[in-house]
């Protein structure tokens, strides 16, 4: 039964349950941080409780580190978290477990493969998710440039894991990445891309830079992505297995 089940999802991209009980919440102050997620505000009552139990669990499981040891404020914790959960509503597995550290920088930092600043970098041998906080901050607030740190960052969090791991979301991935791929070799698709000048050109960098700059579009402007690339959005879609009601 559990091949023919894990069959059928993979077949065809369904989850046979994603949340079976939800009882775990936030203090009050915290709560209040929730619920300035827009993403959250728009949910009904049933997936707002899914959705603050899943915050909930992620604080829990990940280890949240200032890079010189400062305070983090519980502010920055939830937002954070807030982003990570949203990325993987869709999703049975929402707890990233390539992931166990979130390290938050005052600003741009040295990368430790170059001598470039980022904002953000994952690292999958660490396991950790460096962040600019004041970046993260400025992605959250500004909701109309398709730009979020946090967002972009996770995203190469979730790709790296489609790579590696074998549980029905990350297959799910996986599949949907490789068919963003074989569309994007289509020579009208791409006419279209340069004419409309839509996508910033970083996300021309490589695939893992495609699709997290295909995922900030999904979640700041989905109505604009839908109507101008129909295809790429029903993909991205599936690949998280996302509610049109929940984004739009």
């Amino acid at each position: 039964m559990h091949l023919l089940l894990r069959y059928l999802q993979n077949k065809y991209d369904f989850l046979w349950y994603r949340q079976i009980l939800s009882w775990r919440k936030l203090s009050l102050s915290r709560k209040l941080t929730l619920e300035s997620s827009s993403f959250y505000k728009k949910l009904s009552s049933r997936y707002k409780r899914q959705f603050e139990h899943r915050v909930v669990c992620f604080l829990k499981d990940k280890q949240f580190q200032h890079r010189y040891a400062k305070p983090i404020l519980e502010e920055q914790k939830v937002l954070i978290s807030c982003i990570a959960v949203m990325l993987t509503f869709g999703r049975r597995n929402y707890l990233m477990d390539q992931l166990e550290t979130i390290l938050i920088f005052d600003e741009p930092f040295e990368s430790a493969a170059n001598t470039e600043k980022h904002k953000g970098e994952y690292n999958p041998r660490a396991a950790v998710l460096a962040l600019s906080w004041p970046d993260v901050l400025k992605g959250i607030n500004i909701k109309d440039d398709n730009i979020n740190l946090a967002l972009h960052e996770f995203t190469h969090v979730l790709h790296i894991e489609s790579e590696r791991a074998h549980y029905i979301d990350a297959l799910r991935y996986h599949k949907y990445h490789q068919k963003i791929l074989l569309t994007l070799l289509d020579k009208d698709l791409r006419i279209n891309l340069a004419r409309s000048r839509y996508f910033r050109e970083y996300a021309f960098t490589n695939q893992y830079e495609f699709m997290a700059v295909l995922t900030e579009y999904y979640f700041e402007s989905p109505t604009e992505l839908k109507q101008l690339f129909p295809k790429l959005y029903a993909l991205i879609s599936k690949a998280l297995l996302m509610k049109e009601k929940w984004v739009n």
